[in-house]
This record gives C-alpha cells, structure tokens and sequence, in this order.
C-alpha cells in the first residue's frame, strides 16, 4: 500500500484561539484523529441553543429523507453571527484547510432511537457535487451521552465515544479507493439521553467567496 500525504499534520497539541487541543491518532491511514478540548463547555451550549428552534428532519446528501438516518439537524449560515464565525476559524485552522473550502456548519440532534446508519461522507461518481468532492470531516460532540450514540468505523473497529467538546476528525481524499471506502462510520443509535454534535466538510475546491 503507497503512503499517501495527509491534510493534517499530524501533531500530539494543536495550539489554536489560544487553546491547547491534545489530539490522539486512532488510525494512521486513512487519518482517523480523536481530539479533546476543541470546543469549551459554554460554546458547546451555545451551539444547541442557537440551533434548537431550527431543527428539520435530516435528509440524505441528495436530499432525500431515509430511514438510513433519522436525526433532526440544520446547517448555520457562513458567518451567521461571531459565535459560528469564531468555531468556523478555528476549525478552519484545525482541518488545516482554508475556511473557502467549508460547507455550512451543521448541528445534528438525536433522541432515543434515533441513528444514522454506516455510510460514507464522500460523494458518489453520480452525484451532482462529485466534481469538487468532500476530502475530510469533523465531527464535534457537543453533550455527554448517557448511553449509546458512539461513532463506529465497523471496516476498521474503531468505536468513539462521545464527550462533550470533543471531536473525530477523519480524510478520504485518497487516491486508493480502497483507503477512502475504510471511512465507512455510523452514528449508532442514542439508548438514553440524547445527542448533540456539530458537523463541518470541508471540499477539495473553494466553494465559499473569499472576504
């Protein structure tokens, strides 16, 4: 197998807003990356608060509603307000890719029951985006979850459990195929409690305006 470069340079602390992020690699290739103290516990609310009056049932990446994934989300505008502009850079900094690059953030909720089957984040050869394809993925835990809710890579049996303020972040620009379809993940179903998390792809072309 021909080691391909990553996105992110792979350090142990990401100093970034002047906070310390301590990141822990959970697979080399494709680059699976648990990372703690992304978001602090008031932005963390902050985000639920300002999506929970918003929420839709989530749809598929054409658009279609499917029993594959039945959570309620919505996706913030860029630069909506300073909190998303602020969570935006940083995460912007973290991905290492430029903020141009970044679809809308994304806000998931799910309650008991309530999943998203495995499937991949990339887009298929038929779809309409797949000319500037997603190439990476960060997904932020935004509440502690009483029990159930884990974010499984079932081809690699990687199982994250989710903890508030922390995030997996994951690639699949690859030229191998072969390593991109290893992203296959799952949210597994909430049992109690519910969950919260904050989802950003980024794509291989600039899709944002410059400012």
């Amino acid at each position: 197998m021909t080691t391909e470069v990553s996105i992110l340079p792979i350090q142990s602390v990401y100093s970034i807003d002047n906070r310390t992020i301590t990141a822990e690699v959970l697979h080399e290739e494709p680059l699976i990356v648990k990372f703690l103290n992304v978001l602090s516990d008031e932005e963390c609310q902050n985000l639920i608060d300002c999506a929970s009056s918003r929420l839709e049932r989530s749809k598929l990446a054409k658009k279609e509603i499917s029993s594959i994934r039945t959570s309620s989300g919505m996706f913030f505008e860029e630069n909506e307000n300073p909190l998303i502009s602020e969570i935006e850079k940083r995460i912007s900094s973290l991905m290492h890719l430029p903020i141009e690059h970044a679809e809308g953030l994304q806000v998931l909720h799910y309650e008991p029951g309530q999943e998203f089957k495995a499937h991949f984040d990339f887009f298929g050869p038929n779809h309409p985006s797949s000319s500037n394809n997603r190439i990476s993925t960060l997904v932020v835990y935004l509440n502690d979850v009483e029990e159930g809710g884990v974010t499984t890579f079932p081809n690699l049996g990687i199982v994250n459990v989710p903890k508030k303020g922390t995030a997996v972040y994951f690639e699949y620009f690859y030229n191998d195929q072969k390593l991109n379809e290893l992203t296959l993940h799952s949210g597994e179903p909430v049992i109690q409690g519910e969950k919260w998390v904050a989802t950003q792809w980024m794509r291989k072309k600039q899709i944002r305006e410059r400012l």
